[in-house]
């Protein structure tokens, strides 16, 4: 019988070579003997299953269930208790009798045995023993009939040369141990173990071998120390080569077990077995190797304390297999455990044996170490300590631990640790590789945030680094990592022991190249940093931001330290296993960090630096002066009313320092923030109003087209380059500065508070009693002093849900404290009767015991997760109640967890799971009363908002805007992210803007003609926005368990993802959108944790914790399907699979052809719902689905106008409504589903369902024609006012007001919205025809109806359809571009690299394969319309997800199809729920396209089984 979950190397034979599409159950273990028997018996069921030549099908597989059986719950029989007891009274009997039966049998046999000598007699006797053995139970057997057996069998092992007879008698004892365990204390004693070894060193039959392994196995179980004293290891290693892999595996575990209790000096016996055990590492079976990579692990463990024996295991190539394994191109994979211990065995031996610490070197370990850790991706995932998380060492900690002893100090105090520094100083090239290979990467983990126990060890190892280094090859390699630059940012960091690990490198740097660096370190800010740690009132009033509370912080520093259990000192000690000493107090005093500073200031910098202004670089006195003569220039603008000239002067000026930014000397981070030019800039685009306080009375309009002008001003100055343009833009400059900058300043916190807690169920209380997969928050709710009007709650200690908002748990408390009390309804009865009841289940103290067996579905957890979330932005609704933690009061939108962690945040640098856990903390509530409107303090107030209308709410975005509050406004942290968002802002409304001014400019007669208004404009790419480190943190964040929703995670998450989303990645935009509106299941949560390297493919299949619900469809009438599977299905978390009528597949591939079926229907015409569909219902044609064409939409689909006037309009303008809330349905479920879209829409429709406004701009988007005429237009007219307000009405003017020399009359225009006659744009009569004087009328009124009235009521029902999935406000995270990925996939071209990566071959291929090289040349050079149908034919969608074909899940996988003799006859098959593609091999790359091209063409539309 197969193993459960076991892969089958012969499975993929027996698969159908069809297009299958089949149940992802088919694809992983069963979890019950029930699934496994079903499975068996739907494979034997259809024996007959064979390839054919093309045949598109599908397998009813183990889920094809009928769709009501997922709903159903599991029901077992009930049976009386009368009828209970007799049958168990009858089994107890029944194994009485056995038990007697078998007694007697045994006797029998016992006697027999002893007597008789005839070989075929005992043979038969051993044959019935046997028998009896393998059905017998342990209370058949008693002790003294079980010694009695061993003596026998033992003896018969021993001495009998009959093979029969041997075999018998092994297999005997092997189930004597079965059935009666402590049989192997008898087998012991009576020499068993020796007899079987003496019979494996001599083999002369291998089924007798065979057999003696097995029982080895039993025995060493139990008696481990007795099969390594009686020679077990070698005996089962000596001629394991001789073996199957199956029996091999036997043998391992065999030395597995007598491992695990080595003593404390290993035996020789195992030492000999060395040689064998590492030449065993080179083979390809996994299970074989990973254990004998744990049997290495315990020698290694056992011998660490001897150099002499570490020598030894180094000789046997150890090093070399455990880096081979290591490396990530292993093809062997290791379980996490076994991958950070066999880092462990090589810290050891770098740490033990001065051969291994020289064979590390030469087989270039750095390079190794580099390649892991950059794969790890070392800032997502590290824990707060390198301790244990989830039961695992963390990987990172491992690698740095190995990084730390192959660098020993140089004034090593042993003599091998002396030998050590010689090697190095005799092999300058060596350390020199190991530098280049990690000296940049440790610098880059550094600067990227991680927490401070992987800093400290970072900080360690570029300290020992720079130690032994020669001056010579450190000035490359520090210059290369920008040194200076990189510890000006450490010294902002508050720890003393980062502190002081930074003024020792600082320190060695300057002892050794002070010529060098000396003038980098004041041009970085490093001495700055230096000299305020001495003299902190001295930089009060510097910009940049230095650490000035050495002395007061380091209580705080020794209390963080104390909580993780080990002070930092010792993070990354020499010794393996730290000594009592090194746990105990922290090895710095208080003085220790001001005495290093002052001492480095003395020696190293000149007295004349001391003074602040003589240690200021020219570069930074330079952009002072620019920004001083900015700001002078602004403030008199501001007295003056902005007259023209003083404008060109900014203009001037700005361009000037945007060129020292570009092409001047190198700037650093410490000049460009410390100059002020950010503030500059900012005070220069919003005309001094950035820092408006609030309830300032100066009214925003004389401002705003000041604003308008200096942001078009702005946009010509960063985006126009004489260069190739998008390449050498001034924005570049300007952004990468300010990215740069805000790594350097933000210090936004990453909390990881999975220490202390078990992955279990916990119960809380409030706000709804139910059980949670993460902990719980104790908390104590106490009344205010003096509130007379609120009732008094008991003052026990309440669970409560650490995620809930702040606002839920009001809900909770009012009804108690309410001193209006009403009776009680049914549902708060009932409530506190299932509270009452579950007390019971778990106990009396409910709050820390598990409730393993009370279950809550994810999806109501994430509901209620999700609804939490939709409650903190809700607006209007007063509070009744306020809530104070420690005397502050706390904001409603923040959850509890976010609360306690605002206060933690406050006290210490890092924070400690354990602590979060473990507190009990005390909530005091008061009344609300009347509470103050707090939207005075916006910059446009709400008397104002007739003048957003008059252009955009772009304007009024930027500047309203609401950064994380951990931010202080004004300061350099909180200007960088303004400016950082006003850039990107401008960059996404380029055209906007620049047209804008463009139009302007015509009006004001400084552009001749029309034809000059188009322009083409430049943009920046997305990426460059990104902040590497920030969407680092946020993905460490993610990884976290509080991350099952966005209230489990710190504040600035939400806050910089509302604000400032473009910091971000769009794959950690897209993983933190999952978590915020459909929550972390549980199940996602647990395989996060244990994850190998902490990645996660967020590809197709990242919904898969969701109940799967069957759907039938009908091909032919697919939109009604739809709609019918959306009526039910639409605000349900199911995950949809569809079956189509009258075809037996389902499953992934069907199911992905469903939604591009939805696609290609809501794109014909005749449904009256896009531009571009002149067969609507108007024209009266009633055609079928099959004769529609496709509406033409070259630049994507875009709502089609409908008048509200138009009387046959409302017979036909619901069915549309219709369609749109289906669309908006289908949508919103592709996205929860991860679905591919095969539909284009256009780039305004996406900005219509993110909620932004459109313009006259955005009409050239989906209709270029129309959008440069109505732009033209508008320029006229504005030419129009403008001369009509400078000259008399009888002037000249209008002999100018011409649309390309032809007058406005002649062009012969009506009121009705171009393209669709029957769609008035006003009643008036007046207006029958277009003139001069209505020009402008009449294109509002077109704008209007193309972009508002006439599209009002569709984008409603759109968003009315989603909205039944969830809230679409969510998906404002991502640009109209990200949206279209999002649901439509990927486009992309196909690289040959990228095929390679992401395409798995099996099964007779390999990727040089003459086949494979043949097709991946073939699909490389398919047009789009053929990369689509091979899409369609393998996967089932015509495109690619989101990631390209990384994020296909599972991979696309190309195996042999094994043919017949005419192979080049047969045809390619596939299974789609697999991604899996079956390929001949074909005789020649021309047949191969052929048959390809055929396949792909003409084997679609159905899925059948073959």
């Amino acid at each position: 019988m197969g193993n459960r979950g076991q892969k089958r190397t012969e499975m993929v034979d027996r698969l159908p070579a069809d297009k299958r599409a089949c149940s992802s159950l088919e694809f992983r273990p069963s979890s019950s003997s029930s699934s496994i028997q079903m499975h068996l018996t739907s494979t034997n069921s259809s024996p007959g299953i064979h390839d054919n030549d093309m045949d598109t099908s599908s397998s009813a597989s183990a889920s094809s269930r009928s769709e009501g059986e997922h709903d159903k719950d599991s029901a077992y029989g009930s049976c009386d208790s009368d009828d209970a007891e007799q049958k168990h009274s009858d089994l107890r009997n029944y194994h009485r009798q056995r038990s007697s039966g078998d007694h007697g049998r045994f006797k029998r046999l016992l006697t027999s045995l002893g007597e008789e000598s005839e070989s075929s007699v005992q043979t038969e006797l051993l044959r019935e023993l046997c028998e009896v053995l393998s059905f017998c139970t342990e209370n058949s057997i008693s002790s003294m009939t079980s010694d009695s057996l061993s003596i026998i069998l033992v003896n018969l092992v021993k001495l009998d040369s009959d093979s029969d007879i041997v075999l018998l008698a092994l297999r005997a004892l092997t189930y004597l141990c079965d059935a009666y365990p402590r049989a192997s204390s008898f087998i012991v004693r009576h020499g068993g173990v020796p007899a079987f070894c003496k019979r494996l060193g001599a083999i002369e039959y291998s089924d007798v071998a065979e057999q003696c392994f097995q029982a080895l196995e039993k025995i060493s179980q139990e008696h481990p120390v007795a099969c390594l004293e009686g020679g077990a290891v070698m005996a089962v290693l000596t001629f394991i080569d001789f073996f199957p892999t199956i029996i091999q595996r036997t043998a391992l575990r065999i030395v597995v077990n007598v491992c695990k209790k080595l003593p404390s000096e290993c035996p020789q016996n195992l030492i000999e077995a060395v040689p064998i055990l590492c030449n065993l590492l080179q083979y390809d079976d996994e299970e074989l190797v990973e254990n004998v990579a744990r049997c290495m692990i315990k020698i290694a463990e056992c011998v660490h304390q001897s150099s002499e024996l570490l020598d030894g295991l180094c000789q046997h190539g150890l090093i070399q297999h455990a880096i081979r394994l290591i490396n990530l191109n292993s093809r062997t994979t290791l379980s996490q455990t076994i991958y950070n211990d066999l880092l462990g065995v090589l810290i050891k031996l770098a740490s033990g044996s001065i051969v291994a610490f020289e064979t590390l070197y030469e087989l270039n370990i750095s390079n190794t170490l580099k390649d892991i850790l950059s794969a790890y991706n070392l800032s997502h995932g590290v824990s707060s300590s390198c301790a244990v998380v989830d039961g695992q060492r963390n990987q990172v900690c491992e690698v740095l631990k190995l990084l730390n002893e192959l660098l020993p100090t140089e004034d090593a105090k042993t003599e091998q640790l002396s030998e050590k520094v010689s090697f190095l100083v005799s092999n300058p090239k060596q350390l020199q590789k190991f530098g280049l290979d990690i000296l940049p990467l440790l610098v880059q983990v550094v600067s990227s945030g991680a927490n401070l126990y992987v800093c400290c060890g970072c900080l360690t190892i570029i300290y020992k680094f720079v130690c032994l280094g020669e001056s010579d090859m450190l000035v490359e390699l520090l210059e290369n990592s920008n040194i200076s630059s990189f510890l000006a940012g450490v010294f902002t960091r508050k720890d003393h022991h980062v502190l002081m690990l930074g003024l020792k490198i600082t320190e060695i740097i300057l002892q050794k190249l002070a010529s060098t660096f000396l003038k980098s370190f004041v041009k970085e800010g490093v001495y700055f940093s230096i000299d305020a740690l001495i003299s902190p009132d001295k930089y009060k009033q510097l910009i940049f931001p230095v650490f000035t509370g050495v002395h007061s912080s380091f209580g705080s520093c020794q209390k963080s330290s104390r909580e993780h259990g080990r002070c930092l000192c010792y993070a990354f000690s020499s010794s393996c296993f730290p000594s009592v000493s090194e746990t105990g107090s922290c090895k710095l005093d208080k003085d220790s960090v001001y005495s290093l500073a002052n001492h480095i200031r003395s020696i190293y910098f000149a007295e004349d630096l001391c003074d602040t202004d003589e240690g200021v670089t020219d570069i930074l006195q330079n952009l002072r002066t620019f920004s001083g003569a900015l700001d002078d220039l602004l403030n008199l603008s501001l007295i003056k009313d902005t007259p023209a000239q003083d404008e060109e002067k900014l203009y001037a000026l700005l361009a000037e320092i945007m060129s020292k930014l570009k092409c001047g000397e190198p700037i650093s981070t410490f000049e460009f923030i410390e100059s002020g030019i950010v503030k500059s800039f900012i005070n220069y685009i919003t005309n001094g109003q950035y820092l408006r306080k609030k309830g300032e009375s100066q009214p925003i309009s004389r401002h705003f087209s000041i604003i308008e002008r200096r942001f078009e001003a702005f946009a010509r100055l960063l985006l126009s380059s004489s260069d190739h343009p998008s390449v050498n833009l001034p924005v570049l400059a300007l952004i990468r500065k300010l990215q740069i900058s805000l790594s350097s300043l933000e210090n936004f916190h990453v909390i990881i508070s999975s220490q202390g807690f078990k992955h279990r169920n916990y119960f809380v209380t409030v706000p709804n009693a139910r059980c949670v997969p993460h902990p719980c928050v104790k908390v104590r709710f106490v009344r205010g002093d003096g509130e007379t009007d609120l009732c008094d709650i008991n003052g026990d200690i309440l669970n409560v849900d650490p995620f809930s908002s702040l606002t839920a748990i009001e809900g909770f408390l009012w009804p108690k404290v309410s001193s209006q009390k009403t009776e009680q309804s049914p549902e708060d009865t009932l409530r506190e009767h299932q509270i009452k009841l579950l007390s019971k289940l778990v106990g009396s103290d409910i709050m820390s015991t598990d409730l393993p067996e009370v279950q809550v579905p994810a999806e109501v957890s994430a509901d209620e997760k999700s609804q939490c979330s939709a409650s903190c932005s809700k607006k209007g609704t007063a509070p009744r109640l306020l809530l104070y933690l420690e005397g502050k009061q706390l904001e409603p939108t923040l959850s509890i967890y976010q609360a306690i962690l605002q206060q933690h945040i406050k006290e210490n640098e890092t924070i400690s799971g354990i602590k979060i856990w473990s507190q009990v903390y005390t909530i005091m509530y008061r009344s609300a009363g009347e509470v103050e409107d707090s939207t005075c303090n916006q910059l446009f107030c709400a008397s104002d908002k007739a003048l957003k209308l008059q252009f955009s709410s772009f304007f009024c975005d930027i500047l309203d805007c609401v950064l994380p509050s951990d931010l202080a406004k004004g300061s350099p942290a909180y200007d960088v992210l303004f400016l950082l968002r006003s850039i990107e802002g401008m960059n996404r409304m380029a055209f906007h803007i620049m047209s804008h001014e463009r139009i302007r400019a015509f009006a004001d007669g400084k552009i001749d003609t029309l034809d000059n208004i188009k322009l083409s404009v430049p943009s920046v790419s997305q990426n460059e926005f990104v902040n590497s480190k920030l969407t680092e943190k946020l993905e460490q964040q993610m990884r976290d368990f509080s991350a099952v929703s966005v209230g489990g995670m710190p504040l600035w998450c939400k806050e910089l993802m509302d604000s400032c989303p473009f910091l971000f990645s769009f794959e950690a935009r897209r993983k933190y959108f999952r978590i915020v509106v459909f929550g972390m299941p549980q199940y996602q949560l647990h395989a996060r944790s244990h994850s190998d390297f902490g990645t996660s493919n967020d590809g197709r299949s990242s919904s898969g914790g969701l109940p799967r619900k069957k759907v039938l469809v009908h091909r032919s009438q697919i939109l009604d399907s739809a709609s019918k599977m959306m009526n039910q299905y639409a605000n349900q978390k199911v995950l949809l699979e569809v079956e189509y009528d009258e075809e037996v597949g389902t499953g992934l591939g069907p199911t992905l052809e469903f939604y591009t079926l939805v696609s290609r229907e809501f794109q014909k015409n005749g449904l009256g719902m896009w531009r571009g569909d002149h067969d609507a219902f108007i024209s009266g044609k009633r055609l079928n689905i099959e004769d529609r064409e496709t509406t033409e939409s070259p630049f994507g689909l875009f709502p089609r106008p409908w008048p509200s006037t138009l009387d046959t309009d409302k017979l036909h303008l619901p069915e549309v409504m219709k369609k749109f809330v289906l669309l908006g349905q289908i949508v919103a479920k592709a996205i929860q589903d991860c679905r591919v879209l095969d539909i284009y829409f256009s780039k305004a429709f996406y900005k219509l369902i993110l909620g932004q406004e459109l313009s006259i701009y955005d009409i050239q988007s989906f209709d270029p024609e129309l959008g440069t005429v109505l732009l033209e237009f508008q320029a006229l007219v504005n030419r129009n006012k403008l001369l009509g307000s400078v000259y008399e009405e009888n002037s000249s003017s209008k002999l100018e007001f011409s649309y390309h020399n032809t007058n406005i009359e002649d062009l012969c225009l009506d009121f009705t919205l171009p393209g669709y006659p029957d769609y008035l744009l006003t009643s008036s009569q007046d207006n029958s025809m277009v003139n001069a004087k209505n020009l402008e009328n009449y294109v509002s009124l077109v704008a209007d109806a193309t972009l508002c009235s006439g599209i009002s009521r569709q984008i409603e029902a759109f968003k009315s359809g989603f909205n039944q999935v969830f809230p679409i406000e969510h998906l404002q995270v991502f640009t109209a571009e990200e949206l279209e990925r999002l649901i439509c996939g990927e486009q992309d071209i196909w690289a040959l690299s990228d095929l390679l990566d992401n395409m798995k071959f099996d099964h007779g291929y390999t990727s040089s394969s003459p086949s494979i090289v043949h097709l991946l040349e073939i699909i490389q050079d398919f047009d789009n319309k053929q990369q689509r149908a091979f899409l369609q034919f393998v996967t089932g969608a015509p495109r690619l997800p989101s990631g390209g074909f990384a994020s296909l899940n599972p991979k696309l996988t190309i195996v042999r199809k094994h043919s017949s003799n005419l192979v080049d006859y047969d045809l390619p098959s596939v299974m789609t729920c697999a991604n899996y593609l079956k390929l001949p091999p074909y005789s020649s790359k021309e047949i191969m396209k052929e048959k390809l091209l055929y396949a792909i063409t003409e084997g679609q539309g159905s899925f059948h089984l073959s």
